[in-house]
């Protein structure tokens, strides 16, 4: 058995991009997917999409910014399959332009999708991963070990605090919850990141390099192989849920 097979897998960021080819290759390998974003027509297009070629996908409208959200969003992968073995962070956004722009309500939104998005994740599976004694987090941060660069200075601050954040998180659990940056550099140009590119330097800049990135499905694989790699030992379901306090790590 792939060590995905039969996995619960929640993806967020899965209506296109990194997350919606993560959520077809991990499907394609057997996990049960469990797909959140904003646009709930392109999640059940793929939800209906995936079940129809024999996977298992269910979904729910989910705003990573907003923890009501996270936390239902957790809880209906929950009370769906018992149990949460992966969470996939792919939400992501990236509306580059230089500091003296001042754009202040796009650092915001990156600052709350990008950061505050991936806390609100973490928090709403941890307990549930702690209460099982198991569970796998990948936090998808793009160029988060590579140098800024013009325009990019509060994008880059973002994914370097995720990389500082998974590295925290990781020491905390050490031997007891997996933790995998998954840090590509560009993906291709279809990739909806670049859609809030608003200096034009930038997005030229970006249109250039990503001519020779990789697509969404190769940072796919790279989850995919994150997962199998560790080959999570899941035990057998139970129907409730166990409490935190009595599986404290």
């Amino acid at each position: 058995m792939s060590a995905i097979q039969e996995k619960v897998v929640l993806i967020t960021g899965a209506s296109s991009g990194i997350g919606e080819a993560t959520a077809r290759l991990l499907a394609r390998r057997g996990a049960s997917v469990v797909l959140g974003a904003r646009r709930t027509d392109r999640l059940e297009a793929l939800a209906a999409e995936i079940n129809a070629t024999g996977g298992t996908a269910s979904f729910q409208r989910l705003d990573v910014t907003h923890r009501p959200s996270m936390e239902a969003f957790a809880e209906f992968a929950f009370d769906t399959h018992g149990q949460i073995d992966v969470l996939v962070n792919a939400a992501g956004v990236m509306p580059l332009s230089p500091l003296w722009n001042r754009k202040i309500e796009e650092w915001e939104l990156m600052i709350d999708v990008n950061l505050r998005g991936v806390l609100l994740g973490i928090a709403a599976v941890l307990p549930t991963m702690q209460a099982q004694g198991w569970g796998h987090i990948v936090n998808v941060a793009p160029v988060a070990m590579q140098g800024v660069s013009p325009a990019s200075a509060v994008y880059h601050g973002t994914q370097y605090a995720v990389n500082a954040i998974s590295e925290g998180l990781r020491q905390e659990h050490e031997g007891r919850l997996h933790v995998t940056v998954v840090s590509p550099d560009v993906t291709g140009l279809a990739d909806p990141l670049a859609e809030r590119i608003a200096a034009s330097y930038a997005f030229e800049r970006m249109r250039t390099r990503r001519r020779l990135a990789v697509p969404a499905e190769g940072v796919a694989r790279s989850i995919a192989g994150a997962i199998e790699g560790y080959g999570i030992t899941v035990p057998m379901r139970s129907a409730a849920r166990p409490r935190p306090a009595e599986h404290a790590w």
